[in-house]
């Protein structure tokens, strides 16, 4: 059994997923972040398609590099950029926008743990976190490594897109990762 970290200061991380991408899962994900704000919760969202990152975009936030601070010891933190009053921190701060994201999974993997992790973000209540589509390293990395709260699945109703989600939803089912499926949202 692994035992699942913490991030400081982070109550509650809700991921979004799906089987495939162009399902809308971004949007859910800048939505949920938005809405949850509003209703006065700390609000954070993680951008964790590090292959396609759209949360810099759909934030206008594009072409922005992540800023850096160092504390005491003179290790180095990401400072998460703001928005509609969320904190967002996003691969996309760290790759320029014209270049595409070429990784094997450990380097993938490795640079959401860095996200997620050498990132201050203070007090969250929810952290929202927009996976990448499918079921790979990125996200079992993620949910190995990290308590999630739960997880929303993101499919729009063409039967490949439905067959698709299925799939991802079982990646969060107990004999899995044991990660609860708050619902699907059909776009």
């Amino acid at each position: 059994m692994l035992t699942k970290s913490r991030i400081k200061g982070v109550k509650h991380i809700i991921v979004v997923a799906s089987g495939k991408g162009g399902v809308g899962k971004s949007t859910v994900s800048a939505n949920l972040a938005i809405m949850l704000a509003k209703k006065g919760y700390k609000t954070a969202l993680l951008d964790a398609d590090v292959y396609g990152p759209s949360i810099p975009k759909m934030f206008n936030l594009e072409d922005q590099m992540v800023d850096v601070t160092v504390d005491e010891t003179g290790k180095e933190f990401m400072v998460p950029k703001e928005r509609y009053g969320v904190k967002i921190n996003s691969i996309g701060f760290l790759v320029p926008s014209d270049k595409a994201v070429i990784w094997r999974g450990p380097l993938a993997g490795g640079a959401l743990t860095q996200l997620f992790t050498q990132t201050i973000w203070g007090d969250i209540d929810y952290m929202i976190v927009d996976f990448p589509p499918g079921t790979g390293d990125v996200q079992i990395s993620a949910i190995q490594q990290f308590r999630i709260y739960g997880a929303i699945i993101v499919t729009t109703p063409q039967v490949i897109a439905v067959n698709d989600a299925r799939k991802g939803a079982e990646m969060f089912l107990p004999e899995n990762m044991n990660v609860p499926l708050f619902g699907v949202v059909e776009n």
